[in-house]
Order: structure tokens, then C-alpha cells, then sequence
């Protein structure tokens, strides 16, 4: 993957979910001179909260434009976030859990990419992580390499020459590295929404896999996560 430039005025399509590692993205993408388009999907996910998130976070990174997109995946299911599956709550284990949605990032990064096309941007962003992944398959960087290939297979743009790049800044970071970034780009972090199962009461979870990462990166970079937790 091409290193970030700070060429200004070029254009960026971001996947901002609205958690952590999103925002973190956008805001790298920000800060290296992109001009950004916000993508965010609702797939009718059981965390519906990341969605208020998304558009705050946009709003506050002064992206040019913040598409909300609807694709209803619970018409699959097959996964906690989008099927009468419990969240699992009993910690981080080594195998991939059922809050893994079939082919998302795929499915994610195919339609970020049309988007771009259109746009005329040959930059896409998205905030996997290889490290703290919960071991989803669709974050490993032999995923976002092999899609940057088919990117160029699959678009006018790539059989004329002008390829895209998948930008993965976060793809090497811990979740500490990723506080701590949030924290030197000056991020508000209370804006982003991590947890799987969302309270009646409004807190997070905090027991959920996403929430337990969450709570052991800023606890291992020795920042405060605002998020109100109810455990």
C-alpha cells in the first residue's frame, strides 16, 4: 500500500463506522491532507448506537460529505450483530467469534470503493486492526492487499490506469497504539461507540469483546475511556 501524502485537495471515501478505530482513520485521513467523504453503513446491526456516533464524528472532522447507506444484513443473519444470537460476554477468546458478520469488510470496502469511483477519489481509508481484531478474517492485511487488487480489476478507473489505494493506518497498531493516537490528534473519544450490546439505560456493556479491547487499550496507555460502562 502507497504511504499517505499530504497533497492537498485530494479526495478520500472513509468507512467510518463510529467507533474508535474509525474515527482514528478519519482524522489521519484528515490530517494528511485528504479532503473526506464519510461512508457509513447501516446493515440494521444490533449496535445501532454507532450510527449517531458516525454522524457526530463526521460533523466534527468537517468531512465534505457523510453518506449513511442502508443494507439491511439481518435479511442474512448468520452473526450476533444482525440474528437472535446472544453477545457473547465471557472475554476474548482465539477463535472467531459469532459477532463476526459474514464478508462485511468485503462487502463494505466494495461498496466505499463505488463510491469512490464516482467521486473521482482513488483514496479509501478503513480502521482494521491486525493485532487487536477479535480475529476477524476480513482485518488481516492479506485481505485489504488483495482487495486493492481487485479494485483495480474491478473499475474503470483501474483498467485506465489510475489505481486506488486501501489505506489501513491503524492496520500494525495495538489498541493502547490507538488511544494514544486519538489522544495526539486530539480526538474527542467520548464521540465514538465500540460496544456490541448497547443497555437499556444507555451505557455500553463493557463485558462484550469490542468493550473489553476498548477497555484494555486506554488502561494499557494510561488514558480515560469516557465511555459509561455498566460493568
Amino acid at each position: 500500500m502507497a504511504e499517505l501524502t499530504d497533497d492537498a485537495g485530494k479526495r478520500a471515501v472513509v468507512l467510518l463506522s463510529g467507533g474508535l478505530d474509525s474515527m482514528v482513520s478519519a482524522a489521519l485521513a484528515r490530517e494528511a491532507g485528504y479532503e473526506v467523504y464519510a461512508l457509513t453503513i447501516d446493515y440494521n446491526q444490533r449496535h445501532r448506537r454507532e450510527l449517531e456516533a458516525a454522524a457526530v464524528i463526521a460533523k466534527n472532522l468537517a468531512a465534505r460529505k457523510h453518506v449513511t447507506l442502508a443494507l439491511d444484513l439481518r435479511q442474512f443473519g448468520g452473526s450476533a450483530l444482525t440474528d437472535e444470537i446472544s453477545v457473547p460476554k465471557d472475554g476474548v477468546g482465539p477463535d472467531i467469534p459469532v459477532t463476526y458478520v459474514p464478508a462485511r469488510n468485503l462487502v463494505f470496502l466494495s461498496l466505499t470503493l463505488a463510491w469512490a469511483e464516482a467521486i473521482g477519489a482513488r483514496d479509501i481509508f478503513i480502521g482494521v486492526n491486525a493485532l487487536d481484531y477479535s480475529g476477524y478474517p476480513d482485518c488481516r492485511p492479506e485481505f485489504i492487499s488483495a482487495f486493492e487488487d481487485i479494485a483495480d480489476l474491478a473499475t474503470k478507473a483501474g483498467s485506465l490506469g489510475s489505481g486506488f489505494t486501501i489505506h489501513a493506518p491503524l492496520q500494525f497498531m495495538s489498541k493502547a497504539d490507538i488511544a494514544r493516537e486519538a489522544a495526539r490528534l486530539g480526538l474527542d473519544v467520548g464521540q465514538s461507540w465500540s460496544c456490541y450490546d448497547p443497555q437499556s439505560n444507555g451505557r455500553a456493556c463493557g463485558l462484550c469483546d469490542s468493550c473489553r479491547l476498548r477497555k484494555a487499550g486506554f488502561a494499557d496507555a494510561g488514558l480515560v475511556d469516557p465511555t459509561p460502562y455498566a460493568a
